[in-house]
């Protein structure tokens, strides 16, 4: 008789880890940048005060600019953790692991930014204007199917990673 059981030498959290990190820091980033700054929809503040002042323009580019600091620190966060995941020998380096972990991270970002300032907080809108709240829907779904995406990698990894073993 045979059982499935994962390798006892192998260590995937700190991995997954730095992943998740890496993915909440640069899920932001891409946010600020192409949101923010490149097409210009939305900043950080932009339900609070109109960025079309230069008061209101103010107060929303030290918004910008607190979000990236907070995007920063996330990537600062898994690289650290990469970097020591990096030094241990019970850690797997795997591919579909890493980028799972980093892609589960991007879509946590997009779910948790989406519902808290889109939502609850209501501090800004992906697009604002007559179909907001769709674009807001979308940006959590594209979330969701970044963390199924990246749980589906992990996953992959984790059953490849198994090996049979016979009990005697």
């Amino acid at each position: 008789m045979q059982i499935n059981a994962e390798k006892s030498s192998d260590n995937r959290r700190p991995l997954i880890l730095a992943g998740i990190f890496i993915g909440l820091g640069q899920g932001g980033f891409f946010d600020g940048i192409v949101f923010h700054q490149i097409l210009q929809w939305h900043h950080m503040f932009s339900n609070l005060e109109t960025s079309q002042t230069v008061a209101g323009l103010e107060l929303n580019t030290l918004g910008d600019g607190l979000f990236h600091v907070f995007d920063w620190l996330m990537t600062l966060i898994g690289i650290i953790a990469l970097w020591r995941a990096g030094k241990r020998a019970d850690v797997p380096w795997s591919t579909s692991l890493f980028l799972g972990s980093v892609l589960m991270g991007a879509g946590l970002f997009n779910v948790v930014e989406g519902i808290l300032d889109h939502h609850i907080l209501n501090i800004h809108h992906v697009k604002p204007g007559p179909h907001e709240l769709a674009w807001d829907l979308g940006f959590i779904a594209i979330g969701v199917f970044l963390v199924a995406i990246g749980w589906r990698l992990i996953s992959i990894d984790t059953e490849d990673n198994k090996q049979e073993i016979a009990p005697f």
